[in-house]
């Protein structure tokens, strides 16, 4: 970790609105991945209710966990980049949950923005490719507000910094953000994980989403080795939800054009 340990942050219990009112942020602070789990199975369905009723209405939850966690897909083999035993995990105070989100392995803890958006695809217009990529450029303009340059790997989902003109498919970069996704009636589930300041030796639990050999890093170390001042994750934080409701007020760009429609 690049700072010494901070306390969770507090919630903030009062919701935010987007500018045409469908969408809520809420700011829950730190809780354990199984609450997020049910806050997100919670808002999916009221999501899903409302385009029952002919009404358009989404969510994002803004969040850390705490404890530390380790998830694991269901994809087939996802399991095995778990490098730590049961014992080492418990011996860092990490739990493990098995997921139903898309991609492999991650972790999330103290220090690590994560953002669950649960709306409705077909509302956006969007399919599942569109909306992987929407979530890759909210990180990407967010980063560059604070001075971090950021862009895609050709080969990988997430975000990732350090990329040279020699690399121009991102693939020597670093990790900064995680995106795994979750779509069940063309409602979404789950989101990113962008690294602010957490303790990254955790990552070495794992084999971060399943991608040998790919380092890991995060906002406060990307910027101390630029001469930048680190954001505090509040204001990275409140960065990131501003740059969702743009994009999820106008996804316009993220659309497939052969096709208006997510779901048959």
């Amino acid at each position: 970790m690049d700072r010494p340990l901070q306390p969770p942050h507090e919630p903030d219990e009062t919701p935010g609105t987007s500018p045409k009112g469908w969408l809520e942020i809420l700011r829950p602070g730190s809780i354990d991945y199984q609450a997020g789990l049910a806050l997100q199975r919670e808002r999916h369905a009221q999501v899903l209710e409302a385009r029952a009723a002919g009404r358009r209405r989404g969510f994002v939850l803004l969040l850390e966990h705490d404890p530390p966690v380790v998830t694991v897909s269901r994809r087939p083999g996802a399991a095995e980049n778990v490098l730590a035993s049961a014992e080492m995990l418990a011996a860092c105070g990490v739990e493990r949950h098995e997921t139903d989100r898309g991609g492999d392995v991650t972790y999330h803890g103290p220090g690590q923005l994560v953002a669950y958006p649960m709306v409705d695809l077909n509302d956006l217009g969007l399919r599942i490719h569109g909306w992987i990529r929407l979530l890759e450029q909210v990180l990407i303009d967010s980063l560059g507000t604070f001075g971090l340059s950021a862009g895609r790997d050709a080969g990988a989902t997430g975000v990732w910094v350090g990329r040279t003109p020699e690399d121009p498919d991102g693939r020597g970069g670093r990790k900064i953000a995680a995106i795994g996704v979750r779509v069940s009636r063309w409602a979404t589930m789950h989101g990113l994980a962008l690294n602010v300041d957490p303790d990254l030796s955790h990552f070495d639990l794992i084999v971060p989403c399943g991608l040998t050999g790919r380092p890991v890093t995060s906002v406060a170390r990307e910027c101390r080795a630029s001469g930048l001042e680190p954001p505090t994750f509040e204001a990275v934080r409140e960065e990131v939800a501003r740059q969702l409701v743009n994009r999820l007020e106008d996804p316009r760009d993220f659309r497939d054009r052969s096709s208006s429609r997510t779901s048959d």
